[in-house]
């Protein structure tokens, strides 16, 4: 049995995630970008200076207490669990019942040998997950030296 790409004539314009299966190895999910779908995983913009590594995620509808942000062994790994549960009610009979349930899960290799992993600082405003991982005194470039010529 050979495997072939299934050609979407009816919506053209419209990606599919199995087209995308033919694009490169099957096991590399985790570079696609899911911004321009309908997924709940957050965009997520990174930053390097030379003091620290900076991380945003665009989460909006979140609040602080939905995330869980770990650093074990090199691995920084973001995470989110949202339920929404509504319901409305005529007397004792449901008339309306709607429920959500959204999650994501991030991970990013940090170098140990530059980070200080103690300092790591998070913090979330409007909407934006900020992550702040400091640079360790001994991985922040130095200025060049002047030196004396005898």
């Amino acid at each position: 049995m050979t495997l072939a790409r299934l050609t979407n004539n009816w919506l053209p314009s419209v990606p599919s995630m199995f087209d995308r299966m033919f694009e490169g190895d099957l096991m590399d999910w985790n570079t696609w970008n899911f911004a321009g779908t309908n997924s709940t995983l957050p965009a997520v913009n990174v930053k390097e200076n030379d003091n620290e590594y900076s991380i945003e995620v665009a989460a909006p509808g979140l609040s602080k207490k939905d995330f869980q942000v770990n650093y074990e062994n090199g691995r920084l790994t973001i995470s989110s669990e949202k339920k929404d549960e509504r319901e409305e009610k005529d007397g004792d009979r449901i008339t309306r019942r709607e429920f959500s349930y959204r999650s994501f899960q991030r991970s990013f290799t940090v170098p140990e040998e530059v980070v200080d992993a103690e300092k790591i600082d998070a913090k979330y405003t409007d909407g934006i997950l900020y992550l702040t991982l400091p640079k360790r005194e001994e991985a922040r470039p130095k200025p060049a030296r002047q030196i004396k010529i005898s």
